[in-house]
This record gives C-alpha cells, sequence and structure tokens, in this order.
C-alpha cells in the first residue's frame, strides 16, 4: 500500500476468518509523568521505548490507529505527518516480526527534526529514506536478496503462499523487511504488480510484519485497487476508492467475507 509515500524502483494464512472487536476507547495522550506510565496507558499506547533528544518513542496497536483513527497511518509515525501524533512523540507500530525499531527510529530522527524546520515532507521524507537505507545496508540486507552482482530476486522474499486465485492472481505471504531494504523503503502493508515494478506479474503482496486480523482488510483493499487499475484507473483515485472501503469493512467486519467474494477471492 503506498497511501501518500513515494514508490522508488529498486531503492535498495491465513486459513479461517479472525474478527476481533477493536477497543471502543478513544487515543489520547498517557496522563501524569513516567512513574505513572503502566497505570495509565490508553490506546493506542501499548510501550514506552526509550526518549532520544526530548522525543518520547511509543509501540502503539496500529489496528487500533488504523480502525479509529486514521486508515493511513503504517509503520510508523511523527507529528508533522500525523497531526493526531502529540508532537513530542514518535509511533512505532507494534511488528510482527519484531526487527525494524531501529531503522524506523533512524528514519523518524530525520524526518521530525527537518519538517519542524519547516522542511517539505516530501524533501524530508527523502533524507530520512536515505538514513534509513544506510543503516538497512549496514544491516546485511541486501546481500540476502542478490547474489554475483544480479539484481534483487523477487522471490526470494516469498514466505507463504496464501491463495492461488481463479483469475490467475497469486497472493503472497512477504518478507516486509526484506522489502523494504532491498525494492523500496517506504513499502507497507501490502502491494500488487499494478503499482510496483518489482512485484511479479499476476501477484499481490501483504506483508508479514502485519498484524494477521488486519490481514483480509488489507488484502481486500489491495484487490480492490488491482481490479480497478486492471480497467483503467488512475492509482491516486483507485487507492482512494480502495481506502474508503477498507475504513468501511474495518467498521463492518461481517460484512469482509462477501467483499472479497466480489474480488474474486472463493
Amino acid at each position: 500500500m503506498m497511501n501518500f509515500r513515494v514508490n522508488r524502483l529498486f531503492l535498495t494464512m491465513f486459513g479461517a476468518w479472525v474478527l476481533i472487536a477493536a477497543p471502543a476507547a478513544c487515543a489520547g495522550r498517557p496522563p501524569g509523568g513516567d512513574d505513572s506510565l503502566a497505570q495509565s496507558l490508553k490506546p493506542p499506547y501499548l510501550t514506552n521505548v526509550e526518549e532520544r533528544g526530548g522525543i518520547t518513542i511509543w509501540i502503539v496497536d496500529g489496528t487500533f490507529v488504523r480502525t479509529h483513527i486514521d486508515e493511513e497511518f503504517t509503520n510508523y509515525g511523527q507529528h508533522y505527518a500525523f497531526k493526531f501524533i502529540p508532537a513530542n512523540e514518535f509511533w512505532i507500530d507494534r511488528e510482527g516480526k519484531p526487527d525494524e525499531m531501529q531503522f524506523f527510529i533512524s528514519h523518524l530522527l530525520v524526518e521530525h527534526a527537518l519538517m519542524a524546520k519547516g522542511v517539505s515532507y516530501d524533501d524530508a521524507l527523502d533524507s530520512a529514506d536515505r538514513a534509513e537505507l544506510k543503516e538497512r545496508k549496514k544491516a546485511g540486507d541486501v546481500e540476502r536478496l542478490t547474489e554475483g552482482g544480479n539484481l534483487p530476486d523477487p522471490a526470494k522474499v516469498h514466505l507463504t503462499l496464501w491463495k492461488h486465485l481463479a483469475s490467475g492472481v497469486s497472493v503472497w505471504i512477504v518478507d516486509g523487511r526484506l522489502v523494504r531494504s532491498v525494492f523500496d523503503v517506504d513499502f507497507t502493508e501490502g502491494g500488487h504488480d499494478h503499482v510496483y515494478e518489482f512485484i511479479p506479474q499476476g501477484e499481490v503482496w501483504i506483508d508479514n510484519d502485519l498484524a494477521e486480523v488486519e490481514r483480509p482488510y488489507v488484502l481486500l483493499h489491495e484487490l480492490h485497487e488491482r481490479n480497478l487499475m486492471a480497467r483503467g484507473w488512475e492509482y491516486d483515485r483507485a487507492h482512494a476508492e480502495s481506502s474508503r472501503l477498507e475504513e468501511h469493512y474495518r467498521h463492518n467486519p461481517g460484512e469482509l467475507h462477501a467483499a472479497l467474494g466480489r474480488e474474486g477471492w472463493e
């Protein structure tokens, strides 16, 4: 799912429906100081990670944020990109596989500092992406997908074939960390071949970092968006319509299975 982020080329089972009711409480800043955090946490706050230069870094419940605050919230965010995040906080979504937090913090430190000085989001994003990619390269992720100087192999990010549809489309659970480290640092939640050049023809990818309870909603978004773009819709229009549907079904989960069926999921 690209949302408002920039797509770049090579920048570098769900077996049963699981539907849960999201908390009814509204998001809010935990009252009190550090001594009272354990008693005062409110959705979407989960864990106080650390302090960096006056910024409190929180692990948050991204499912709650996307369902009740902003469907476009992705792996992380800061105040100047998401106004609902307090100015002195970074929010990082709880990872399905917790191994990217330090990459995200490196990104947020640069993005937040530049935007606080009045730098545009797009320019701050470019600088933050470069800082994040530098850390990812040092971690050795690029070498995991390349051999002998060849281009990265997209098949190497496949983890599990979720389903092969009658239309010929294959839906894969993929290693989101490797996708971000090697193909597109801004990849998040999911994507398909009509948007991302590196996704093979006829494939939809779902990020393994996404909580399983959210995967069907993102799946609906990606299938609907792909179907619209196959009919000639431009990305921005198809994305906006797919986001509208995703938000609706997050609040009406009982209708989700039928909606997926209309997109070719049988």
